[in-house]
């Protein structure tokens, strides 16, 4: 009789859901988007992404962070173990906007979105400022086949006390 091993890591399996409530012709494919995810999430997942027009994305921030504008991306974290769960929503018009602005290609600003928003679902934070470093290291090697500069300050999610994830 074999003894199950509590605690093992659940196989590396992702669950992916891709939603397109607003639909725009340069949208990333879902298998793009998996890609995406897989370059930081390091074990079993479950992760909805939805893409939302600026009316939704806006609605969206003022109920969950209390701010009246469209934000580029919202991340819902539920669990984080043993299976990460949560959602991430990319409100387009602003990613497309935010490109632009910076010189970026959309694919590259998207995939940067992407990975941000899985790191928050995991527990990383960009309130504090302590780790940095550390946070920009993770995030150019995760981006570095669009070798787009990511300046994303963020935490681990050891130091962050639970309920304390903003987006």
């Amino acid at each position: 009789m074999s003894t199950l091993n509590q605690d093992a890591k659940p196989a590396r399996r992702l669950d992916l859901s891709v939603r397109y409530r607003f639909k725009a012709v340069n949208q990333p494919a879902r298998q793009q988007i998996r890609q995406w995810v897989r370059l930081v999430e390091p074990g079993a997942a479950q992760i909805a992404v939805c893409f939302v027009d600026e009316a939704e994305g806006r609605e969206l921030n003022a109920t969950y962070r209390g701010k009246d504008y469209a934000t580029n991306v919202l991340s819902f974290p539920y669990e984080a173990e043993p299976v990460l769960l949560g959602d991430l929503v990319l409100c387009w018009p602003v990613v497309e906007r935010e490109a632009a602005d910076q010189g970026k290609t959309l694919e590259a600003h998207t995939a940067h979105l992407i990975i941000h928003g899985v790191l928050h679902l995991q527990g990383w934070d960009h309130e504090s400022t302590t780790r940095r470093c550390r946070w920009r290291r993770k995030s150019a090697r995760s981006c570095t086949p669009w070798a787009t500069p990511i300046r994303m300050p963020m935490m681990n999610a050891r130091d962050v006390e639970p309920g304390k994830i903003s987006c």
